[in-house]
């Protein structure tokens, strides 16, 4: 087994378990911390997905595990806990990167769609930290959750109604939970990207849309997936973020810094 050697940003003999690790965003940052020494259970509803992604994190020196799950679940996630710990013992890291988005105008979204995303984003964060949170609790080892937000969880985008109310209350929970697992030794933090094109948003970004982002963006791009990775790691590591809960790191070129 290959160990890496990183210094106060090392994950060393941690174990991550990446909600939704078949996406890109999460792919990145799920080789990331596997580049930093960390084992890593890659769960996702695409089976297939999350095999790739094992495969490619195995060919970095590491242990991984493809699961596939309804992160929406509760059983199905107590099912991936079982695994996790029958196969390595232990959780130390877990990332709930698990999303969908829709750009349904207000007054036309339907209460099935309203209520997908909701369960998709919100829900599966809460059920993740629930079932995860506990078992960190109960090993009394300590260990980190850290959530994807988004800048949609305000002030409030257009065109991502359902999501951005779901990602302000990702922001919600982490700050909760962050107070609530402080005595145990677990941090909780969340990332907030700014836009960074992906399969669930790029047919929102007509050349208009395009346009306004990039305006109010003072770096004038958008985010590559690798520049997520700086930031998990970070708050993935118990010497770098001995000392930070609670937190909602923005890696958004500065377009939470706009107003006028």
């Amino acid at each position: 087994m290959v160990m890496a050697d990183n210094g106060i940003f090392s994950l060393d003999g941690k174990l991550a378990v990446i909600i939704g690790g078949g996406g890109v965003l999460a792919g990145a940052m799920a080789a990331g911390l596997a580049r930093a020494g960390a084992d890593l259970a890659v769960v996702d509803c695409n089976r297939e997905a999350a095999e790739r992604r094992a495969a490619s994190l195995r060919t970095l020196g590491r242990r991984a595990i493809a699961l596939g799950a309804d992160a929406t679940s509760k059983h199905d996630l107590q099912r991936v806990l079982d695994v996790v710990l029958a196969e390595f013992g232990h959780v130390d890291i877990l990332v709930n990167a698990a999303g969908i988005n829709s750009g349904t105008p207000f007054f036309d979204i339907q209460e099935e769609e309203w209520q997908r995303i909701l369960d998709v984003d919100l829900k599966s964060v809460f059920l993740a930290c629930q079932v995860f949170g506990r078992a960190m609790v109960e090993a009394g080892g300590g260990g980190c959750i850290i959530n994807i937000s988004s800048a949609s969880s305000g002030p409030p985008l257009s065109k991502v109604f359902t999501y951005g109310v779901a990602k302000a209350g990702v922001n919600q929970i982490t700050q909760f939970l962050a107070r609530e697992l402080a005595p145990y030794h677990i941090r909780v933090n969340a990332i907030l990207p700014g836009f960074f094109p992906a399969e669930q948003n790029r047919r929102l970004l007509t050349p208009e849309r395009t346009a306004t982002i990039l305006a109010h963006t003072p770096m004038d791009r958008f985010g590559e997936p690798c520049e997520l990775v700086g930031a998990a790691l970070y708050l993935a590591s118990d010497r770098a973020a001995s000392f930070v809960t609670g937190a909602i790191l923005r890696v958004d070129g500065g377009f939470g810094a706009v107003t006028i």
